[in-house]
């Protein structure tokens, strides 16, 4: 695989995967596209904040190609990428996260894989990286939110799925029956290791 191939292989898998993110806010009301759904806080809106503004960091600052959207300084992280002011709206948040795409887009299109980084929040002596180091990084960070969505999502409302056109209709009956079988098997383990 040559380099071209190779950079146009990530560089969709990562558009495919920022779509998967953002079709979990579909059809969910503002409270339930906000709120906090586990004891750390984590909501669908923040994860989509959050990973626009890795996104932004990312394909920006470590190439020296700042993101046109105003971001606090890496130092003075506080938490605040990761959930949704009163005074931000969904589509503002989408909205953001898609104007990043450009941008990042653009840093992918323009330099090679192997163009130099700097990640100064990173420890030395991993500081100096390259594009393609980076592309694999954010690729993973938006797949382990994408992921954290999904779950989300089904805790919600029992959706899942990466895309639309991939969703089956959720069969309560057979679902049920399908976690009573694991609940079955896990049950039976801890009998047998005791």
């Amino acid at each position: 695989m040559n380099d071209a191939s190779a950079k146009d292989h990530l560089h969709r898998r990562l558009r495919r995967d920022r779509e998967a993110l953002l079709w979990k806010l579909d059809g969910l009301s503002e409270y339930d596209a906000r709120r906090p759904l586990t004891p750390t806080g984590t909501n669908l809106l923040g994860l989509v904040k959050h990973v626009a503004t890795i996104e932004a960091r990312y394909f920006g600052e470590v190439f020296d190609r700042p993101s046109p959207e105003p971001l606090s300084r890496w130092q003075d992280h506080d938490g605040s990428d990761q959930w949704a002011a009163e005074d931000e709206s969904r589509d503002q948040i989408i909205a953001f996260y898609r104007r990043t795409w450009e941008h990042s887009d653009a840093t992918i299109d323009e330099l090679a894989l192997d163009a130099p980084g700097h990640v100064p929040w990173w420890p030395e002596p991993r500081f100096n990286t390259t594009l393609f180091a980076i592309l694999v990084h954010v690729l993973g960070e938006t797949n382990r939110h994408a992921g954290h969505a999904d779950i989300l999502r089904e805790s919600l409302d029992g959706r899942t799925g990466m895309r639309p056109e991939h969703e089956q209709p959720i069969d309560e009956e057979a679902r049920a029956a399908y976690r009573e079988k694991i609940e079955r098997a896990a049950s039976s383990a801890v009998s047998i290791t005791l």
